[in-house]
């Protein structure tokens, strides 16, 4: 009995295991199709590139500013950082990743209000439950993805008026900015089907539109509505501490392959690719800056070594997912040579007092980025978009986002500052500036001497 029953199981054995797998091999298409599971690979790299990311801002781009203040304004320039960072986490939560991501309401190929600002059924983060997915990760990992992205965008736009904005003026600014220019914004690049500038066909892997030129160009107006530093230009301002900013730019290189290579949102070859064309195009872009300024100044700067880095990263961003590393160098250099001229010349020339070059860097090298990465993504100069069949069309597609994005951070960046000038008033008194922001405004000194 007991040797029938053996062989019995020694032949249905290998019955069920065959009917298993035919039934997982119907099951796999189905699977394919439906809804994603988690990856721990993608989980984990996610988990680390968000970090990273944070790490851009607080501390990296908080001593890259830092040190090029004056030093009685070092303090002022962590505590905007920091205070942004709290700020706008807070604000992602109660609303901003439900205006940036919500797909509610949005059809493609229509354009509506959802097509340029999303929903508010996530707000509080509704929905969010610790099983949630977006793609292969937990959703509450995307969440804080592009919490870190929402959080250095604003913080980018104190460079233009370091050393002169009141600190209450900042928040509001800063709150209003990610309401209303920096959200939509974002919703309509990266929402997915039925976002207005997503449907158009603009390419931006990283935040050329959304980050770099919406940035640089609020800084731009900011400077302009605020006013000239007191003495700029006649009285030298020069960097307190270039240490800082050479370490704040060296994290801030660390924390861009996290910007870059982790906007695959996976552990992946794209996410490999981008991680190399980031690396290569900032080196080109130090190694840019330093040759034409050594070649007309007579001697390379440490601060334009590093202002030239910085311009790589912001250039390669939009086509970090799409360019080769051919493209990549060729787009570095011309990012730095660029940025060098308009961070210098340029800004002599039109008397504008953009303090630490947040027009001059970010801006300029964003539009150059957003613009190449159309003809940079083709097969044809080497890229990985076989969907860009035509380098001009793309090129022309490109012009469009960067204009849209341009006249958008434009106009409503103006209308911000000036209701917040009409309130609370941007511009701290004559005495306080002269004091300086770390007493006058924290009555703390970053040094005790």
């Amino acid at each position: 009995m007991r040797s029938e029953k053996r062989g019995t199981g020694r032949v249905r054995g290998p019955v069920r295991v065959a009917l298993l797998h035919g039934l997982l091999a119907l099951a796999a298409p189905v699977q394919a199709q439906g809804a994603p599971t988690l990856n721990g690979g993608d989980t984990a790299w996610m988990l680390t590139a968000t970090m990273l990311v944070l790490l851009m801002t607080i501390p990296g781009l908080a001593l890259f500013y830092g040190g090029m203040v004056r030093a009685k304004n070092l303090l002022s320039v962590l505590m905007q950082c920091f205070a942004i960072t709290a700020l706008v986490s807070v604000l992602w939560l109660l609303y901003g990743y439900s205006l940036a991501f919500s797909t509610a309401g949005m059809q493609a190929g229509a354009v509506n209000l959802h097509s340029i600002v999303g929903a508010l059924d996530r707000a509080l983060l509704a929905g969010l439950k610790p099983d949630s997915l977006y793609n292969t990760v937990p959703e509450s990992v995307f969440v804080m993805f592009q919490l870190t992205f929402a959080i250095i965008t604003p913080a980018l736009i104190v460079g233009a008026f370091a050393e002169r904005m009141k600190f209450s003026a900042l928040l509001w600014f800063s709150g209003l900015w990610l309401t209303v220019v920096y959200l939509p914004m974002a919703h309509m690049v990266w929402s997915g089907p039925g976002s207005l500038l997503g449907d158009l066909g603009v390419l931006d892997f990283a935040g050329g539109t959304v980050v770099h030129i919406n940035a640089g160009i609020a800084g731009l107006v900011a400077c302009l509505v605020i006013g000239k530093r007191r003495g700029y230009p006649a009285t030298p301002m020069p960097p307190h501490n270039l240490g800082y900013t050479v370490v704040g730019g060296s994290l801030l290189w660390l924390g861009w392959f996290g910007f870059n290579a982790g906007s695959a949102v996976a552990a992946n070859g794209s996410a490999g690719m981008a991680m190399l064309v980031t690396q290569i195009a900032t080196a080109g872009a130090a190694l840019g800056w330093m040759a034409v300024e050594w070649a007309l100044h007579g001697r390379p700067s440490v601060l334009g070594i590093v202002s030239g880095a910085v311009a790589g990263l912001v250039a390669v961003t939009p086509a970090a997912g799409t360019a080769g590393p051919g493209g990549a160098l060729l787009l570095g250099i011309a990012a730095g040579v660029a940025c060098f001229f308009t961070a210098t010349r340029l800004k002599r020339r039109l008397g504008y007092d953009d303090s630490l070059d947040v027009f001059g860097v970010h801006a300029v090298a964003g539009i150059l980025g957003g613009l190449l990465t159309g003809p940079l993504a083709s097969p044809a100069l080497g890229g990985f978009d076989a969907a860009v069949a035509s380098p001009l069309a793309q090129l022309w597609v490109q012009a469009k986002g960067v204009g849209f994005t341009i006249a958008w951070s434009a106009v409503l960046s103006l209308v911000l500052l000036k209701l917040v000038d009409w309130t609370v008033g941007l511009r701290v008194s004559e005495e306080q500036e002269q004091v300086g922001l770390d007493l006058s405004l924290h009555e703390e000194r970053g040094y005790n001497l």
